[in-house]
């Protein structure tokens, strides 16, 4: 059963632990993470998750666009904590990425196996050592950061398009938007998967 929110009226109220639950279920666990976002939540109130969201974010992008080594190095551990997309069986990844990457990753699991043909199958794991490719070269060009979409029931050769264009690009400043964006938009997401 996937975790629920309580409303958001009463998060400023509710223990730290509480709070920090919240944020590891709409982002993902991150020390940094709690750091920037957990005094938000007790100086100020949101009238919803998509708001406290989008403050989340806003800090973010201060912190992508500061110069300091350190606001780096905390914006890098917020941004490397999202797990690899399409990576099967990883020990951080949290019940709601396993289900937002299902898609994904199907076709190379037993279930895919028995239920596809040779040819499908196949491809379907060539597209997962692809993607496992590309997630090693964008780490190695982009140190420090991980790549993060929105997948929304994309496909896997559609994220690997995706991937490759942002390789392509190099700017490692367009890939912190993005990244801060996609985070939002999946948390958001889950705030309304959640809430309804």
């Amino acid at each position: 059963m996937p975790p629920s929110l309580p409303p958001i009226s009463t998060l400023p109220s509710l223990p730290e632990t509480t709070q920090t639950q919240v944020l590891d279920t709409l982002f993902e666990s991150s020390k940094d993470l709690h750091t920037i976002a957990l005094p938000l939540l007790a100086h100020q109130t949101f009238s919803s998750y998509p708001s406290l969201i989008n403050a989340v974010g806003a800090r973010m992008t201060a912190l992508s666009a500061a110069n300091s080594s350190q606001d780096r190095k905390i914006l890098h551990g917020i941004l490397g904590a999202h797990p690899r997309l399409g990576e099967k069986k990883q020990a951080s990844l949290s019940e709601l990425s396993r289900q937002e990457q299902a898609g994904l990753n199907a076709g190379a699991g037993e279930e895919g196996k028995k239920a596809q043909d040779e040819n499908v199958r196949k491809k379907a794991e060539e597209e997962a050592a692809e993607l496992k490719r590309l997630n090693d070269e964008y780490e190695e060009k982009f140190t420090g950061l991980r790549y993060v979409v929105f997948v929304n029931g994309r496909r896997r050769e559609v994220i690997i398009q995706d991937i490759r264009r942002r390789i392509d690009r190099g700017d490692i400043e367009k890939e912190k938007e993005e990244i801060i964006q996609a985070m939002c938009d999946i948390a958001i997401d889950r705030a309304q998967m959640l809430q309804s």
